[in-house]
């Protein structure tokens, strides 16, 4: 199977396969060789006839004899391995470990008035519904290159990111899993890289409906959006999860770049306060929609401002009256920065943030918030990269006291990993500008590099 349905998928069929047998490992059960290369969808050269072993059993003998044989049935696509004839019933068998009548429990058969007579090899009809998209594809594309190993699911719509070698085959691809995964009703290609303004996907239809509002689950919680003009990526709902789960009621959460509500609505639902922010006027159009869908919208202040803005107003502002005026050792206070291709360079703006006079009278105990930084890094090592990357936007070395985890997120393709960096902020970050604090090094550098003076005599 495939992604995103593919991480669900894979422990039914790894469970599926302690039992039963792989179809695509026996000749006979393969498509025919002669779709290869096939680029329009004919769906009738797909027919094909194969002799498989079966038993033909009475009626009234079947709920006995199945326990028997149940290992060695044939599994296929819209495949009954029971089927009637006549009065009796026929019972289809796997090629691979059913050779002959001696392949099976014969004395446990026979004592159930089953013998050789009942085993025979017989045609059977194989057609395009009998096989699932992937071994579809898997007969129909090179196999010099790499197929298609990965696809979205979301709500109705099945989005692709197609190489080169693929394009020629889209119109097929996407008339394959629009007829073979459920209630698919659209299939689309990225169209371009992820480069506007609004960081939303340029799509290109390749079959079905051009409808792109959708509604999917993201770990129990609704969403909708229209998906043609807001950013949402499937494969982050584990991270979203995680970080969900470190919040409890009545800790806060400033969500940067909120986007439709990964973050921000699941929080609000934990009855935690929300400050969500998003540039692009669509997502935040969607995240007061599904704030309103999951009845949150008493936990959630929304505003759709550039991120830095943001900070520098709503973040600075609703910060200030909770670090000076409650006891921050009683709910934690979390900052997600969820654009990785720019989110770093978004970092300097919580640098100097306050004045010292501001913050002067904060107790010794007061617990700065935890920014939670997404970025790729492309490399050999990319952990230590996406940690330089940081400290270099931030201006600060993130020691032991600062640096609470780099977390490895997901690949995104060859050397090009996501990460979420979490930090501590800190009464020096607040109150101290990023130039300010560089000056003061290079100026102690330079100190240390002053040669000592010699005097000759």
């Amino acid at each position: 199977m495939f992604m995103v349905s593919r991480l669900k998928d894979f422990t039914i069929i790894t469970n599926r396969l302690r039992h039963y047998f792989r179809n695509m490992d026996v000749k006979e059960l393969k498509p025919p060789s002669s779709v290869r290369g096939m680029q329009e969808l004919q769906r009738e050269q797909f027919r094909k006839i194969v002799q498989v072993p079966r038993l033909r059993v009475p009626e009234s003998q079947v709920q006995r004899v199945m326990p028997l044989v149940k290992k060695f049935l044939l599994k296929m696509e819209h495949l009954h391995p029971v089927r009637a004839v006549d009065q009796s019933r026929e019972i289809l068998l796997h090629p691979t470990p059913v050779k002959n009548w001696e392949s099976l429990p014969t004395e446990d058969l026979q004592r159930q008035k089953v013998n050789a007579e009942n085993f025979s090899f017989a045609d059977l009809e194989l057609r395009y519904e009998n096989w699932s998209a992937n071994e579809i594809l898997k007969s129909v594309l090179p196999t010099e290159e790499e197929g298609l190993t990965s696809y979205s699911r979301i709500g109705h719509i099945a989005h692709l990111n197609l190489r080169d070698h693929l394009l020629p085959y889209k119109q097929l691809i996407g008339q394959v899993l629009r007829d073979k995964l459920p209630n698919c009703r659209t299939v689309v290609n990225k169209a371009s890289s992820i480069d506007n303004t609004y960081r939303n996907f340029q799509l290109e239809l390749i079959c079905g409906d051009p409808n792109y509002q959708v509604e999917t689950k993201e770990n129990g919680v609704p969403f909708e959006f229209d998906f043609s003009k807001v950013y949402w990526n499937p494969r982050l709902s584990t991270e979203h999860e995680r970080i969900v789960k470190m919040l409890k009621s009545d800790d806060v959460l400033y969500d940067v770049f909120a986007g439709v509500g990964p973050f921000s609505v699941p929080a609000a639902k934990k009855r935690c306060h929300v400050l969500a922010n998003d540039l692009n006027p669509e997502s935040f159009r969607w995240l007061q929609h599904n704030a309103k869908r999951n009845k949150c919208m008493p936990n959630i202040k929304m505003s759709n401002k550039d991120g830095r803005q943001f900070i520098v107003e709503e973040l600075r502002q609703d910060l200030l009256k909770r670090l000076c005026t409650t006891d921050t050792t009683t709910y934690a206070i979390h900052i997600t920065m969820n654009l990785p291709a720019m989110a770093v360079e978004f970092l300097d703006a919580f640098r100097g943030l306050y004045s010292a006079d501001e913050l002067a009278q904060l107790p010794t105990n007061v617990c700065y918030p935890t920014v939670h930084v997404y970025s790729f890094a492309k490399g050999e090592n990319t952990k230590e990269l996406v940690r330089q990357l940081v400290e270099s936007n931030l201006g600060a070395i993130l020691d032991d006291d600062l640096l609470q985890g780099i977390n490895f997120v997901r690949n995104v393709a060859p050397n090009k990993d996501m990460y979420r960096v979490s930090f501590k902020l800190s009464l020096n970050l607040l109150t101290t500008l990023k130039e300010v604090e560089v000056t003061r090094k290079r100026c102690a550098e330079e100190e240390l590099e002053v040669p000592t003076k010699v005097k000759y005599v």
